[in-house]
């Protein structure tokens, strides 16, 4: 097997030094040496997500999540990358994922080109024989109703999936959205916590059940639901933004602060990124003016005893 230097790997890849170091420093390869002709691929695609401004530290928890849930040791070469947005999501299993909310994505390459649109993939969920393959290719027909428009057709395939396996979480909030968007706040509720209960790991049913009780006006609720969610996965930036406006509404500019900042670093361009640097400037400000208000209003006493001391003026 061919072996490369860190010379030969910057000078075929056309990237810097300074490059290589921010890769290996975010975690996104390994500090070495020798590089192989993997190894080489595996830059390549690196290089080509940071050229079209791919957050590194969304490519590094994506990696994570697809190692965890798809059992890859290096997705970069094992499985086909498409960007979504500021994030990563993996073709793989003739599926496409989004390892970090463990959600499935509608395929429109796929589906484009005549193969199957969506499947679920045999490491995200033990695929059985018989009556449980049916429920995959009943899920796959509610995506694809979902995505043709017919929404009514989706619900009553989803039902049909949920009654028939309540563990299928990945069914259960594809469900609960749809009733989400027609406001029947209540079933959306139990169907996502139904989600949380089959799959304790399950980011994307934690966040989504943060947002309805937030619609409910349980703020207190969604805040926790908001919290797990970011406890999975602490760079998910939606949680961070939500939790924010949370608790800005619950009165809180403090915690607020801390979660406008960490949405700030994770998503650092864009409109959303702008506005949570505008609210972190706003509560920087607005809490600076309260201290200082606080300051003319109270002078701390000194500890210990003045020492003064007499001194006569001069005699006439």
């Amino acid at each position: 097997m061919n072996h490369y230097s860190r010379r030969d790997v910057l000078r075929i890849l056309q990237i810097s030094a300074r490059q290589l170091q921010g890769w290996e420093r975010a975690g996104l390869i390994p500090q070495q040496q020798s590089y192989t002709f993997q190894d080489l691929g595996q830059l390549r695609t690196l290089r080509a997500l940071r050229a079209e401004a791919v957050p590194a530290a969304s490519i590094r928890d994506s990696i994570l999540a697809m190692k965890a849930v798809a059992g890859l040791s290096n997705p970069l070469l094992e499985a086909r990358i498409v960007r979504t947005g500021a994030r990563i999501a993996f073709r793989h299993h003739g599926a496409m994922v989004d390892p970090v909310r463990r959600q499935l994505l509608f395929d429109f390459d796929a589906a484009e080109s005549g193969r199957a649109a969506v499947s679920e993939p045999a490491p995200l969920r033990p695929r059985g024989a018989g009556a449980q393959y049916g429920i995959q290719a009943r899920f796959q027909a509610a995506v694809e109703a979902e995505e043709a428009g017919d929404k009514q057709g989706a619900i009553d395939i989803y039902e049909e999936i949920v009654a028939a396996d309540p563990q299928f979480a990945a069914a259960a909030i594809n469900l609960g959205t749809l009733y989400f968007h027609q406001r029947q706040f209540d079933r959306a509720e139990a169907l996502y916590r139904q989600a949380t209960e089959a799959d304790s790991g399950y980011v994307l049913a934690y966040f989504d059940l943060g947002n309805v009780l937030d619609e409910m006006g349980r703020l207190d609720e969604s805040i926790a639901a908001y919290q797990k969610a970011i406890s999975l996965s602490p760079r998910y930036a939606d949680a961070h933004y939500n939790l924010a406006l949370a608790y800005e509404r619950m009165g809180h500019p403090r915690a607020s602060l801390r979660h406008w900042q960490a949405y700030a670093r994770i998503d650092n361009s864009g409109p959303w990124s702008q506005h949570a640097r505008n609210q972190i400037g706003a509560i920087l400000s607005r809490e600076e003016l309260t201290i200082a208000a606080r300051a003319k209003r109270f002078v701390p006493h000194r500890k210990g005893k003045a020492n003064l001391k007499l001194v006569e003026g001069p005699s006439e």
